[in-house]
C-alpha cells in the first residue's frame, strides 16, 4: 500500500540529510504498525516529504502521536534538540530555580543600560480531546473555536482582560472583515493567511481555511489567543518596557485562568511535557523574544555578524517581522532562546535576559 512513498523515503534519505524526520524513518519500525498506526505515521510525515527541504520533516497530527511513536519520534526529538533519546521534559516557571540571576529574580534590562524595549512571550497550547490541526476536519475546527469564544467570554468579562474575539470563519457572529483582518496582520496582532504555506498545507495544518481561524485580544491589546494557526492555541503577552517578569509573570497567570475554564485541558505527555504541532515546540512550547537595535553588528545590512555571536548563546535573530523577514532599517533584530525542548519555562526568560547582556557587550564592543 505505501510502496511509492516508501521509494520516495528511501530516495529522499539520500539526497536530503537535513530532513530529520526522512532521516529517521525506520521502514522495519513502520512495518510492525498496524494499518491504522501506519495510515497515522504517514500523515505525519507528509509534510517533509511533500517538501524535501524541510528541516524537522514532521508534525504531530494526535496529542497522542509523540507516546504512540515514540520509536520514530524519540529519534527525531534527539536529532533536532541534541538531547538523548530517553530524555524527559520538566515544567517549570520559578524563577527561584535558576541561578545566576539579580537579586530578587528581576530581570531589569534597564541595569543593562538598555532604553523599553519590545518584548513578548508566547506559548502553544493544544485542547486534549481534539485532534491536533493536521488531522482536524472543518467540523471540528469550527467546534474548537465555538468552544474557544466561550472560554473567551470569561476573559472578556474580567477586569484584567476585557477585549474581544474576531473570527474569520464566514457566517460567525463575531466575523470581521477583510480589511479589518489586514489591519491586525498590519498591527502583529492577527496571524497571516496560511492557505499558501506549502509546508503547513501538506501537512493538513492550513486546510480549510479560513474556518476556524481567529484571535482574542484584550483591551490593552497586550494580551493575544490565536485560535487554528499551527497549534489549536498560541497565547502570548506583550508590552514596551525594560523587565522582562512583567510579560513572563502575566502569561503565566493568564495561563491558569484560561487552564482553570471548564471545558478545556491542555494536552500534555508525562515524558514530553507540552503538546504542540511541530516537534521543534515540544515540552515549553514557548518562545521569549526582545526587539533590540544592533546597528554596530548590522552595518553591514545583514544579520550574519549577530547571528555569530547569538548562536553559541543559544540565541536566535530574525527579523523584526519574525521569521524570514529582514531587519529594520535601524538595526532592529528579534532575539530569542532557541530551546524549547528539556529546558524549563524559568531557564528560558533567564537565558534570553543573559544572552541580551552578552550580546549587548559585544554591540558596544563593535562600536
Amino acid at each position: 500500500m505505501y510502496e511509492q512513498k516508501l521509494a520516495q523515503i528511501a530516495a529522499l534519505k539520500a539526497d536530503q540529510p537535513q530532513n530529520i524526520a526522512i532521516q529517521c524513518f525506520d521502514p522495519a519500525y513502520f512495518a510492525t504498525l498496524g494499518p491504522d498506526e501506519q495510515a497515522r505515521l504517514m500523515t505525519c510525515l507528509n509534510s517533509g516529504i511533500e517538501n524535501p527541504d524541510s528541516e524537522m520533516g514532521c508534525y504531530a497530527c494526535q496529542p497522542s502521536d509523540y507516546d504512540d511513536f515514540r520509536p520514530f519520534f524519540a529519534k527525531a526529538l534527539a536529532r533536532n534538540h541534541r538531547v538523548a533519546e530517553d530524555a524527559k521534559h520538566t515544567n517549570n516557571w520559578d524563577l527561584s530555580s535558576v541561578d545566576g540571576l539579580p537579586d530578587e529574580g528581576v530581570l531589569d534590562m534597564a541595569a543593562l543600560g538598555l532604553p523599553p524595549l519590545s518584548m513578548r512571550v508566547r506559548v502553544g497550547r493544544n485542547l486534549a480531546d481534539f485532534p491536533l490541526p493536521g488531522s482536524m476536519t472543518r467540523d471540528q475546527r469550527v467546534a474548537l473555536e465555538t468552544r474557544m469564544m466561550a472560554a473567551f467570554q470569561v476573559l472578556i468579562d474580567h477586569p484584567d482582560y476585557g477585549g474581544a474575539y474576531h473570527s474569520l470563519t464566514p457566517g460567525n457572529l463575531n466575523q470581521i472583515t477583510q480589511a479589518q483582518y489586514q489591519e491586525l496582520v498590519d498591527a502583529h496582532i492577527m496571524f497571516k493567511d496560511m492557505s499558501n504555506d506549502s509546508y503547513l498545507l501538506a501537512a493538513g495544518i492550513a486546510a480549510d481555511w479560513p474556518h476556524g481561524r481567529g484571535c482574542y485580544v484584550s483591551d490593552d491589546r497586550s494580551f493575544i489567543i490565536w485560535v487554528g494557526e499551527e497549534d489549536h492555541l498560541r497565547i502570548m503577552c506583550m508590552e514596551r518596557g525594560t523587565v522582562l517578569n512583567r510579560v513572563f509573570d502575566r502569561l503565566k497567570t493568564a495561563l491558569d485562568v484560561v487552564n482553570g475554564i471548564d471545558g478545556l485541558t491542555f494536552a500534555m505527555s508525562d515524558d514530553y511535557g507540552v503538546v504542540t504541532s511541530c516537534p521543534t515546540n515540544l515540552g515549553t512550547a514557548m518562545r521569549a523574544s526582545v526587539h533590540i537595535q544592533l546597528p554596530n553588528l548590522t552595518a553591514d545590512g545583514t544579520d550574519q555578524k549577530a547571528k555569530a555571536i547569538a548562536k553559541p548563546l543559544g540565541l536566535s535573530v530574525r527579523g523584526a517581522g519574525g521569521e524570514h523577514t529582514p531587519i529594520g532599517a535601524d538595526g532592529t533584530v528579534d532575539i530569542s532562546p532557541s530551546a524549547r525542548f528539556c529546558i524549563t519555562e524559568a531557564q528560558i526568560i533567564a537565558a534570553l535576559y543573559k544572552g541580551i547582556a552578552l550580546l549587548k557587550a559585544e554591540e558596544e564592543a563593535a562600536g
